[in-house]
């Protein structure tokens, strides 16, 4: 399989390119490195939103590129809430983050199941995960810009927008599981209820 690079999808890989260049400017010692990482974070969430409307405006949709966004928005949340967890571990922020990132490889891996027996299109992304999504962007920027400035009204809003996105990440988990269990189940039915299959001896087997 040929990969397809076309704009959306650079602006895909540039956000992964900007992961490495926040976690250095996060750990500078400098009075507003935090404040910069907020900038590329920025800079990166809006690329998430810049790749998805040109994919679709223009009609440049791939299936590299529709793996590869996903991939690059979890990339960048994960490292950049280990990162806030780490200069600030408050039980508020890191149980949060917790629930953030957990629920991330839990959907990822329904999803990757869903594909599997045909059933993708019931845990695509509904207008709840992209609120949620919008609520830890925010809560992520407030918290970056908190560190330098005006720290405690920005910690404070973002601690609180944070708890409100990993709410809507629950929320939104179960609904994806909710509409998923009955393929699951009748999956899972369907395997056991198959007639056992009849081993063949040492000398009857065949490599495939």
């Amino acid at each position: 399989m040929i990969m397809q690079f076309n704009l959306p999808t650079y602006l895909t890989l540039l956000r992964i390119l900007l992961i490495p260049v926040l976690v250095a400017l996060f750990y500078l010692p400098w009075s507003a490195a935090h404040a910069a990482s907020a900038v590329v974070f920025t800079v990166a969430a809006l690329t998430d939103w810049l790749d998805g409307y040109l994919a679709r405006r223009l009609g440049l949709t791939t299936r590299f590129g529709a793996f590869l966004d996903p991939v690059a928005d979890k990339l960048m949340v994960a490292v950049t809430l280990v990162l806030i967890v780490q200069a600030d571990p408050s039980p508020l922020v890191a149980v949060s983050a917790s629930v953030i990132i957990g629920r991330e490889i839990t959907i990822s891996a329904l999803r990757e199941w869903m594909a599997e027996i045909g059933q993708r299109k019931k845990v695509e992304v509904s207008r709840l995960g992209k609120w949620k999504t919008t609520a830890q962007m925010v809560a992520i920027i407030l918290l970056l810009l908190g560190m330098d400035l005006w720290r405690q009204p920005m910690q404070n809003a973002g601690q609180v927008l944070l708890f409100v996105a990993a709410v809507m990440t629950l929320w939104s988990m179960g609904i994806y599981l909710r509409a998923a269990l009955p393929s699951l189940s009748d999956h899972r039915e369907g395997l056991t209820s198959q007639p056992p299959i009849n081993r063949l001896s040492p000398s009857e087997s065949v490599r495939e």
